[in-house]
């Protein structure tokens, strides 16, 4: 009896053991089919499982590498991009809120204005000096940026033969700002 149980014993550690082997070739298997073929050498022979699993480190070294070097590229460009938004905030304080463009293009006009959150102005005031001198608004819209709002609107003129005296515009669009 004793002799029926060592064998069992050791044909189970065999069988352990051969069980073992197979998950890890499978394991290595399964690694090496994770590297890109072009990482590989071009070779006659099958390359071994130590070779195969030189090769996967290699390129896992590689690619930590490259992935510390994004990362420094992308901490550079944040940084690049602070600065010029801080470089731009100064240059903003300098422009006087609000601001008013007015562009005529014959039958219609656009105006664009910016002002900051803290300046309240009647949008549609701005509607009616445009209704008043002739145009008649086809769209109109706000984008908030910051701590800055962009106003667009697009008028086109109401009767083609009178138009739309923009000087005057501006001059009413000025008065309402100030």
């Amino acid at each position: 009896m004793k002799k029926s149980s060592s064998e069992t014993s050791k044909l189970d550690r065999k069988t352990v053991e051969k069980n073992r082997r197979v998950h890890m070739k499978d394991l290595c298997f399964k690694l090496a089919s994770l590297v890109p073929h072009h990482f590989f050498k071009p070779s006659k022979d099958m390359l071994s499982q130590q070779d195969q699993l030189e090769l996967a480190a290699c390129y896992i070294k590689q690619m930590r590498e490259r992935v510390e070097k994004l990362k420094r590229v992308k901490e550079q460009a944040i940084t690049t991009i602070q600065t010029s938004r801080s470089d731009m905030a100064s240059m903003m304080i300098g422009l006087r809120l609000p601001v008013i463009e007015l562009r005529d293009f014959g039958s219609s006009i656009e105006v664009v204005l910016v002002s900051g959150l803290n300046k309240n102005f009647m949008f549609y005031e701005v509607i009616t000096v445009l209704s008043d001198e002739g145009a008649e608004v086809v769209s109109a819209s706000y984008s908030t940026v910051g701590d800055k709002v962009f106003h667009t609107i697009h008028a086109q003129v109401r009767i083609c033969r009178v138009g739309v005296e923009t000087s005057r515009v501006w001059e009413r669009l000025q008065e309402l700002i100030s």
